[in-house]
């Protein structure tokens, strides 16, 4: 059985897509077979990973929208151990689309029990909003992985994402966990990033990840190739940091299991 992680944040700009791209891509060279899914109309994830979502078939739209079976449009990467659910910009007007569906917050959720490939890892990229496309996804998921960014502001509207996690927990999903909290675009040099990793560390207590995501020029470049970190530069920062938490990851999930 899958593990199903949502990367979410209503903030845009905090490294949630590049954290689901490279927790995906860092698991699958771990050689842990892992599915991406694409939950953002922007195709952000799939754009990073090398996909034109223009030529699409099939896509997440498809799957939500339309009742295609989702085996029949996930797609290999070019790291071996990952695969893809591609999103495009048809995705935009889903929400709207889905407001008459009936169980419309589950419709993701009856999707993936009709997985037919044994993935370890289900890692979904969320729009940033808190409509039905974030709805659907943490209402799949075993838990939710917060970026936060080191800039001003960085909590600001995290009380809502929170509020949206206690709500679907009570009515959707009530094994919805915290996974972790993850600290972002972090610069030593600068004491604003030492003064919100304290303020994050501070608040969310115990559930802040050891690992730090620094400030990495190669990690922003590296979406812009269509690539993941981990292959566009794997002596870089960025991948580095990656790979540290996908091992946090994978330690924590073996202490839960004993």
């Amino acid at each position: 059985m899958a593990k199903i992680i949502t990367v979410a944040n209503q903030k845009g700009g905090v490294g949630k897509t590049t954290t689901a791209v490279n927790v995906a891509a860092g698991l699958a060279v771990s050689e842990i077979p892992t599915l991406l899914i694409d939950m953002d109309p922007q195709s952000n994830a799939t754009i990073g990973c090398g996909i034109d979502y223009r030529n699409l078939e099939n896509t997440v739209y498809e799957v939500l929208i339309e009742g295609f079976d989702i085996n029949t449009a996930i797609m290999p990467s070019e790291i071996p151990y990952l695969d893809i659910l591609p999103a495009s910009t048809s995705l935009v007007g889903a929400e709207i689309e889905m407001v008459s569906l009936i169980g419309r917050e589950l419709v993701l959720k009856k999707s993936l029990e009709l997985l037919t490939r044994d993935y370890k890892y289900v890692i979904i990229d969320c729009p940033p909003s808190l409509g039905l496309l974030t709805i659907n996804s943490l209402a799949a998921s075993d838990s939710v992985l917060i970026p936060i960014q080191c800039e001003y502001y960085a909590m600001e509207g995290l009380g809502q994402l929170l509020n949206t996690i206690r709500l679907v927990q009570r009515s959707l999903n009530r094994n919805l966990q915290i996974e972790g909290v993850l600290i972002t675009m972090y610069d030593s040099r600068l004491r604003l990033s030492h003064e919100v990793s304290e303020q994050v560390r501070s608040h969310f207590k115990g559930k802040v990840y050891k690992t730090v995501v620094r400030r990495n020029v190669r990690l922003g470049e590296s979406p812009s190739f269509g690539k993941p970190i981990i292959l566009y530069d794997a002596t870089s920062a960025g991948a580095q940091d990656y790979m540290n938490l996908v091992g946090e990851l994978l330690n924590d999930d073996k202490q839960t299991a004993r």
